[in-house]
């Protein structure tokens, strides 16, 4: 059969293709650490729980509205009221099988042919691929280390063409833990509005951030902004809830009727069982969520002091998400045992094969000098990590 050329010009996903070989090796008795796959080690409260297990009772396993139940949509409603002081009505939020599924359909609504889309590197490693299958082009740019990775109005401003439709935002950032400033968003705002351009604003880590860090919706900033933003959001990181399969957006009511158009013709909608979970998640207590956030911190703080005091690597501070970005350029050039180590993802492959550590080189968000290394794993498991990452480096000659 002849593939379509949507079809060839995929990419696979380097974090699931790195984790895929660290379960391989797993599988065959080797004791893998990974700091690959961005994904809370928790489990789901009873409470969430309980009320998938009382909606299976009560029979809730039919098909919903393809755009999500309605006690799901006003619980969505109540929670940008209450949490982010937006206010939105329930014909202009869309629930999907998840943030990323909630991105496609922005992409797909949002984007054509011709269109372009300002993308700050690092980016998350989907963004790319979704923009592709959209048939627009991404306009990466690339943010400082210096800075936070955190992209100037100027940067912006350098990038804009007659063809920029989109700016795809995301902060709390995946992969560097960067989170912007209300008057940081600000002064990106104002340039975005001036050149009428549309911002999807990806939220999913919003609630994982650290040292008294608040976290800012760009939707919020403004009136104006708000009605040319669509907000993405979910329940797996916040809830420790990925499987289950709960993404949102918000959005203009014309852009969300087209995602939810879109939506009828290809998932139909989210699992009911799992909508009934979600509304518990939002509605009610909250004590689980800021007890794995004191966690991640804890783990957060230790990970970075141990990184940071390896010879030659260097790591800004994360204000949220679950990650750390070390720069790792000054190892390039080495070798171990004849293996040349030319850019990270030779340094990942020795890290993975030799170590038994599992990270995701910097390629996949845009930038090889780097590799990501996900804190979303036991304390235990992040020490003898790092003993085996500060013994390998120190290996390479």
């Amino acid at each position: 059969m002849r593939l379509s050329e949507r079809a060839l010009g995929i990419s696979p996903s380097p974090t699931l293709s790195i984790d895929a070989k660290a379960k391989q090796m797993k599988a065959s008795g080797i004791k893998v650490i990974s700091f690959g796959v961005g994904e809370p080690d928790f489990d789901t409260p009873d409470h969430i729980k309980e009320a998938a297990i009382e909606a299976i009772k009560a029979g809730e396993t039919r098909y919903t509205p393809a755009g999500g139940t309605l006690k799901l949509k006003q619980a969505i409603v109540d929670k940008f009221r209450r949490e982010n002081g937006l206010e939105y009505q329930t014909n202009q939020i869309v629930v999907s099988v998840g943030a990323k599924h909630s991105l496609y359909n922005a992409f797909q609504v949002l984007c054509q042919p011709g269109d372009e889309v300002i993308l700050p590197a690092p980016y998350w490693v989907s963004y790319l691929e979704q923009i592709k299958l959209a048939g627009a082009e991404a306009v990466i740019v690339q943010t400082r280390e210096e800075n936070g990775f955190k992209l100037t109005p100027r940067e912006l401003k350098e990038v804009i063409t007659a063809r920029s439709r989109v700016f795809l935002l995301n902060s709390p950032s995946n992969p560097t833990g960067g989170v912007y400033t209300r008057d940081e968003l600000a002064a990106l705002g104002e340039v975005l509005l001036e050149h009428n351009i549309t911002i999807i604003s990806d939220e999913i880590y919003e609630k994982l951030l650290y040292d008294g860090l608040e976290h800012v919706s760009i939707a919020s900033v403004s009136p104006q902004l708000k009605e040319n933003t669509v907000v993405i959001n979910g329940v797996s990181k916040a809830y420790a809830m990925t499987g289950w399969r709960i993404g949102y957006a918000a959005a203009p009511a014309p852009v969300a009727k087209a995602m939810a158009d879109l939506q009828s013709h290809s998932t139909s909608n989210p699992t009911s069982i799992a909508q009934a979970a979600s509304v518990a998640a939002l509605n009610g207590p909250q004590d689980a969520v800021a007890a794995m956030v004191v966690e991640f911190e804890k783990r957060r703080n230790y990970m970075l002091e141990r990184i940071n005091a390896i010879p030659g690597i260097t790591c800004p501070k994360p204000g949220g998400a679950f990650y750390l970005y070390p720069n790792v350029s000054a190892y390039f050039g080495k070798s171990y045992q004849g293996r040349p180590v030319n850019n990270a993802t030779d340094l990942a492959n020795l890290l993975l094969e030799v170590a038994e550590v599992a990270v995701v080189p910097g390629i996949a968000f845009g930038g090889d000098d780097f590799i990501r290394l996900s804190y979303a794993t036991s304390m235990e498991n992040i020490k003898e990590g790092m003993d085996r990452i500060e013994k390998l480096l120190g290996a390479l000659e």
